[in-house]
């Protein structure tokens, strides 16, 4: 490939399922499906917590943007998969790349702080109950939350400066189905010593915080449920942070089943890159799912909006005969 044309790269190829031909159409439908399941199924809990007034409390309300965050990191990526498994194109913008890039690591950096800051309210909600409602004000959680955010996209931020700014000469494949900071680094002629460095530091630091705070939460959380004298009390006490510390594994697991795996020559490149899809593609359609069966509040706010649409339709028939 010519090295002058790539100097003045304006597009990338994504190659991540361009060794797929034969099953593209398969993947199309597979995918589509789960992204379409993942936006009913996250949709379904925004709109239950909107309804019912029950499920107006600082859980809930973290619950919501991790709905949020679910629906937004596949919609980042899908689409543009799902353009290219049905064109084979391959393609994507210089731009839309800096884009996907830029999106994909704010919603996954936001997603890692707002489950620690989750962890901290089931922390609060179970070893301090009776002073929950004056450390857990709804003032504080949209404090806690806007910094999630903000946290997110200041870090990606740095990261997308620091990966755009590298000269792009030696391909223009990236060997992913959508832009990562890894595989897009890889195709750099010029030094990446700078971006790798603080990728890792960086990256590092506020993601080993946010485990931190997540997994001393937990400690604090195991430790209070194991001295409540009751199995009903300790049953109870457990339920209301199953659901979160089920999200929490999920979500941790797939991310270091996909960045930390030991590399192995027994791991097709294909196999790998569909391995990949765990974090970006299934998690986010499993949230729903786990908060929705665990979780009786959310249940009930859904059968009482089916019931209600359900008698409002019967009575618009009636007046209609």
């Amino acid at each position: 490939m010519d090295i002058d044309n790539l100097t003045t790269l304006n597009e990338f190829i994504l190659i991540g399922l361009s060794d797929l031909p034969e099953v593209r159409y398969p993947l199309f439908v597979v995918f589509a499906l789960i992204y379409l399941v993942t936006l009913m199924g996250n949709g379904t809990i925004l709109l239950a917590i909107g309804i019912e007034k029950k499920l107006h409390t600082p859980m809930y309300y973290f619950l919501a943007n991790l709905s949020l965050l679910d629906i937004f990191c596949p919609s980042d990526t899908v689409p543009k998969m799902l353009e290219n498994l049905l064109t084979m194109k391959q393609n994507i913008s210089y731009v839309g790349c800096a884009l996907q890039l830029y999106f994909l690591v704010a919603l996954a950096g936001t997603e890692v702080f707002l489950l620690a800051v989750m962890a901290y309210d089931r922390y609060v909600a179970i070893c301090f109950p009776l002073r929950y409602t004056l450390i857990m004000t709804m003032a504080r959680c949209t404090k806690l939350t806007a910094g999630t955010w903000a946290a997110g996209f200041l870090n990606s931020l740095l990261h997308t400066v620091l990966t755009f700014r590298l000269s792009f000469c030696k391909s223009n494949q990236v060997n992913q189905y959508y832009c990562d900071i890894s595989p897009v680094v890889a195709l750099s002629c010029s030094s990446t010593y700078l971006a790798e460095m603080v990728l890792l530091v960086v990256a590092g630091i506020l993601g080993i915080s946010a485990f931190l705070i997540t997994f001393i939460s937990y400690l604090y959380i195991i430790s209070t449920i194991l001295k409540i004298p009751s199995s009903e009390g300790k049953r109870k006490a457990f339920s209301t942070c199953a659901s979160h510390l089920l999200v929490v594994c999920l979500f941790y697991g797939t991310t270091i089943f996909t960045y930390v795996r030991p590399t192995s020559s027994d791991h097709s490149p294909a196999r790998d890159r569909l391995i990949s899809m765990l974090y970006g593609v299934i998690t986010p359609m499993l949230n729903p799912i786990i908060y929705s069966l665990r979780n009786t509040e959310v249940k009930g706010a859904l059968r009482k909006f089916l019931c209600h649409k359900h008698v409002y339709s019967s009575h618009n028939i009636n007046e209609i005969h």
